[in-house]
């Protein structure tokens, strides 16, 4: 990692604020060090005998890396080289592939270090969600409900890490309905893969309640979750084939563009390629 401080910018700031909030923190993941991730690291530097500069150097990054190796149990919950190297196998696409998907999709992690499966909570699913139910969005939107329900898609309010937690529970929470729980959960996406959680059924659960119970037990289950999606929308073959661009649109939909995600996918496919 490089030695970066405030108003830094890049994909090591956006893996230091990840650890920061993880720790308990409470600041906005981003690619910018901004004065709030300044603050916490001055905080965490004065809790573990460092120099209280702000500056994350060599022994800041070793004592956060040793932090964020404390919180991160049951090790069995990660997937091992042989687990995606049978599953590529069993699909026969390139190990590189699923490497690339698995990177852009969650940073290669389908954890948060307090064991929680990671999410992406969708407000514009979630208005969605509550129609597909009968229900009128419209009834549930307030002031306070800014951030979690709204027509159409926006990263305005993406926070990352927990925080994504907060808002997913915000959004149970609007009602004692069960319909309103399960289209709040429906409408996250979960784990290495990040399966959006209206998909239960094509990826074989019975609802969405136990399919997210199952992204909580492991990557491996994440894995195939990710597998069966795939299958159930003949995306295989442009894995096989490495059409990015037509995988992107079958798996993060026809606004694929707006985050470049084919560029992205060929970026890491092209780094994990042997």
């Amino acid at each position: 990692m490089k030695t970066i401080r405030y108003r830094s910018t890049g994909s090591d700031v956006h893996f230091l604020e990840e650890i920061l909030v993880d720790l308990g923190y409470t600041i906005v993941i981003s690619n910018f060090f901004g004065k709030d991730t300044h603050n916490a690291m001055l905080d965490f530097q004065k809790n573990n005998n460092l120099v209280i500069d702000g500056i994350v150097g060599s022994k800041s990054w070793s004592k956060l890396i040793a932090a964020q190796n404390a919180l991160i149990i049951h090790n069995n919950k990660f997937l091992s080289e042989s687990d995606v190297q049978d599953f590529a196998d069993a699909y026969e696409v390139e190990l590189a592939a699923v490497k690339a998907v698995n990177e852009v999709e969650s940073l290669g992690k389908g954890f948060l270090l307090d064991g929680r499966p990671r999410i992406l909570f969708e407000g514009h699913i979630f208005w969605k969600q509550l129609k597909k139910r009968g229900l009128n969005p419209e009834d549930y939107v307030s002031s306070n409900t800014e951030n979690i329900l709204y027509k159409k898609w926006t990263k305005k309010y993406y926070e990352g890490g927990k925080q994504e937690y907060d808002r997913l529970e915000k959004a149970a929470g609007l009602s004692d309905i069960d319909a309103v729980h399960d289209a709040a959960y429906a409408s996250a996406s979960y784990g290495a893969f990040q399966i959006m959680g209206f998909n239960y059924g094509i990826v074989g659960f019975p609802s969405v309640d136990s399919f997210v119970s199952q992204m909580y037990t492991n990557e491996k289950a994440q894995l195939m979750a990710f597998g069966k999606f795939c299958e159930s929308n003949n995306l295989v073959r442009h894995l096989k084939s490495k059409n990015w661009a037509a995988f992107a649109r079958g798996y993060n939909g026809p606004a694929f563009q707006q985050n470049k995600y084919d560029i992205k996918l060929e970026k890491a496919y092209n780094k994990y390629k042997v």
